[in-house]
């Protein structure tokens, strides 16, 4: 399983909290790192999901370690309740999410994902939908600098959609090196000597994967199979990401905004909370796993707790 380092793995588990007998989900399976330490922390069975058809196979010898308390699922984790009852599962004691990729898919250049190595632009987790090279080289230039803009919080979003193409007309764009080229040919690089490719990268990455509402639909269900005292953790790693988890987190503990007293919502009785907040703030990384794992840097954790139900 060697290749891929959990972000915040000693905190997730903490806030997890597996339990004797319990029953977990690993959403978001990767290199099998938060599912071994949940496996390792105490009695318990753990049900992971992931996509990605290599990462399940990679998951064997976890399997094999541990016999009879580790199912693997391939599927998106929005339909985890789906997958999760296909195995009998109507119920969870815990569940964490990381949203970002693992560094197999982003070490890989077969993969697409990086601009740092040529490779075909694909980008999608598991092996189906359309790729990268489908949006860049089909979407109008108009759809083209709404999804850089809304996926990538890229302000040249304009300027990179008109280069895009009109370098397309020559030719389709079928790699990482040639879009990363394009971009950097029209952004300037930043102060704080981030890649002017990125933001369009994750762009694409998210486009091409629905990910955002995958998120959405992945902890809507995991907070309704939640038991009371069960606990959900979500580790996110940009803005867009960690804005569902904090909105969907609030909404549940009854912390979102009041309605405008002209608001006839107002009227209605307030529903009853369903988590409690572990987090009010969300849980960074501390410096010196920054410092042995950069990818660390932008991630940020937050956990809640199931609540009894209203009786």
């Amino acid at each position: 399983m060697s290749g891929h380092v959990p972000v915040m793995l000693r905190e997730a588990v903490s806030f997890l909290a597996p339990k004797r007998g319990g029953i977990y989900l690993d959403a978001t399976f990767g290199g099998g790192g938060y599912t071994r330490a949940i496996l390792e922390a105490t009695e318990c069975t753990v049900f992971a999901i992931d996509r990605d058809p290599d990462a399940i196979a990679r998951g064997a010898a976890l399997l094999a370690r541990y016999p009879g308390r580790l199912t693997l699922i391939e599927g998106r984790f929005g339909d985890l309740v789906d997958l999760l009852a296909a195995h009998g599962v109507a119920s969870l004691d815990g569940a964490v999410f990381d949203f970002g990729l693992s560094s197999f898919q982003l070490d890989d250049p077969a993969r697409g994902f990086s601009f740092r190595a040529e490779g075909p632009l694909d980008m999608r987790m598991g092996r189906s939908g359309r790729t990268a090279a489908d949006l860049v080289n089909t979407l109008d230039e108009v759809e083209l600098a709404a999804l850089i803009r809304d996926y990538g919080e890229e302000r040249h979003a304009r300027r990179i959609a008109r280069a895009i193409v009109r370098t397309r007309a020559e030719a389709p764009i079928t790699t990482t090196a040639r879009l990363a080229d394009i971009v950097r040919s029209v952004v300037p690089r930043a102060a704080d000597g981030i890649d002017p490719a990125t933001r369009s990268f994750q762009a694409l990455r998210i486009a091409v994967n629905e990910e955002l509402d995958e998120i959405a639909r992945g902890l809507a269900g995991a907070i309704d199979l939640l038991s009371p005292g069960g606990r959900i953790v979500a580790v996110s790693f940009h803005s867009l990401e960690d804005r569902i988890v904090k909105r969907l987190f609030a909404d549940a503990a009854g912390r979102s905004p009041s309605p405008s007293r002209h608001d006839p919502r107002g009227l209605l009785s307030p529903a009853h909370p369903r988590l409690r907040l572990l987090t009010t703030k969300p849980v960074v990384p501390a410096a010196d796993e920054i410092a042995a794992n950069p990818r660390a840097r932008s991630a940020r954790l937050r956990a809640a707790e199931k609540l009894a139900e209203a009786a």
